[in-house]
């Protein structure tokens, strides 16, 4: 079963500095429909403006990761990391038994598009810690995220593992796990899921599933989450 989540109607909203689409209710934006997939809580699509970013901020008990788009990011953070992050990066903050950071665009003229994701961590109170890599060179469906770390992924404190979709030369498949929940974001562009099209924004919850089958990627970006 898929259940198509459209782009379109994600919440929305645009300050001086910042143009933001919500997958799931997140600040001023509340859907009681869409609260999050399993322990997914927040997907926001973010555009920051030249010169500007988030100041720095708390945050406890989260497993955060930031996924380069466009542009690029400047972590600071309170154990020590300073980074410029690229599109094609990956950054994974376990935010533990807590965390400040700032995230800014340094760059005078380009704009920074970036993906902003948690998840609910399944350990309270272990302490902070910080990855980041790039997978930019990646085709077809590549492991980027898991508990183990395995594979050159990045770990994470939750039974959860996130697969890059990009464009390769040829249709790709995946075996699901049974008893697992998957949810599908397309960054950009737009491909087929089991004959479903899913496109640029869109997101889709995919239940009971015995196989996906990838079909038509038209330059697509995507993320594709399993869940307990």
């Amino acid at each position: 079963m898929i259940t198509l989540r459209p782009g379109k109607e994600r919440g929305y909203a645009k300050y001086n500095w910042l143009e933001t689409k919500h997958s799931f209710s997140f600040a001023n934006y509340y859907d009681p429909r869409y609260m999050g997939v399993s322990e997914l809580l927040v997907i926001n699509d973010d555009w920051v403006s030249p010169g500007t970013g988030f100041g720095t901020h708390p945050h406890r008990d989260m497993e955060i990761i930031s996924y380069i788009l466009e542009g690029s990011i400047e972590h600071k953070d309170t154990m020590g990391f300073h980074s410029i992050l690229k599109a094609g990066d990956v950054q994974v903050m376990s935010a533990g038994t807590g965390i400040r950071h700032s995230e800014y665009n340094p760059s005078k003229s380009q704009h920074l598009n970036f993906l902003q994701i948690w998840i609910q961590p399944n350990q309270l109170g272990a302490k902070p810690s910080y990855q980041q890599n790039n997978f930019s060179d990646s085709r077809g469906v590549t492991l980027i995220v898991s508990p183990d770390g395995q594979k050159g992924s990045l770990s994470i404190r939750q039974n959860t593992r996130i697969y890059k979709l990009s464009q390769s030369d040829k249709d790709s498949s995946f075996t699901t796990v049974k008893g697992r929940t998957y949810y599908l974001h397309i960054a950009r562009g737009s491909i087929k899921v089991n004959g479903t099209t899913v496109q640029s924004g869109d997101g889709a919850t995919i239940k009971k599933e015995e196989k996906l089958s990838f079909t038509e990627p038209n330059k697509v970006e995507a993320l594709l989450f399993e869940l307990p």
